[in-house]
């Protein structure tokens, strides 16, 4: 009966019905134990056997939200820091209605502009998540200072700065665009 397959961990009712199932053999999935609910588009895959990543769950929690900030900051290896809880945007008028008791996510309520800048998606397998590429993390990151910590901060940028790939251009113009440019300076003169 179940024709989902073990390599997708979430799947949208959309993605069922583009597969050929009605309402009704997704519920009869749901009743039989191969799906379980998430929120109102989407449900956990109870037959994946991939590896587990909290990404993907705050990806189908949060549908519209971008992984930001400490998160991100991990997932680049800027930072040893491990956060208590995946960190993720959202525009603010939008909604949250459900989130789940583990893995734990933190939402983030940014403003149109800052949500719409840098955007990356990531494949995994079947699965995939928003992130934001790591000269916007940075940006987010000073900008956000007071709420991640200045040492974490400090780090973060350190750590950039070390990388041989970085972008010094496209992190002043996401500075530029997102006004911030004046501290992302202080913190570059600081630390160059």
């Amino acid at each position: 009966m179940n024709t989902i397959g073990e390599t997708k961990k979430f799947i949208t009712i959309s993605e069922l019905k583009e597969m050929g199932y009605s309402y009704y053999k997704i519920g009869q999935l749901e009743d039989c134990g191969f799906l379980s609910r998430v929120n109102r588009s989407t449900f956990e895959n109870l037959s994946y056997s991939g590896d587990e990543n909290d990404f993907f769950s705050a990806e189908a929690y949060v549908p519209d939200g971008v992984i930001c900030l400490l998160s991100a900051a991990r997932y680049y290896e800027l930072t040893n820091y491990l956060p208590d809880a995946v960190d993720v945007a959202i525009e603010r008028k939008k909604k949250v209605v459900t989130l789940p008791d583990w893995p734990s996510i933190k939402i983030y309520y940014f403003d149109p502009v800052r949500m719409d800048i840098g955007i990356r998606e990531i494949h995994d397998g079947d699965n995939r998540f928003h992130i934001f590429d790591i000269e916007k993390t940075v940006v987010d990151i000073i900008y956000y200072r007071n709420k991640v910590g200045i040492e974490e901060t400090s780090e973060i940028l350190k750590n950039y700065l070390k990388r041989n790939n970085r972008n010094i251009d496209k992190l002043y113009s996401y500075a530029k665009q997102l006004r911030s440019e004046k501290i992302v300076r202080t913190y570059l003169e600081v630390l160059i």
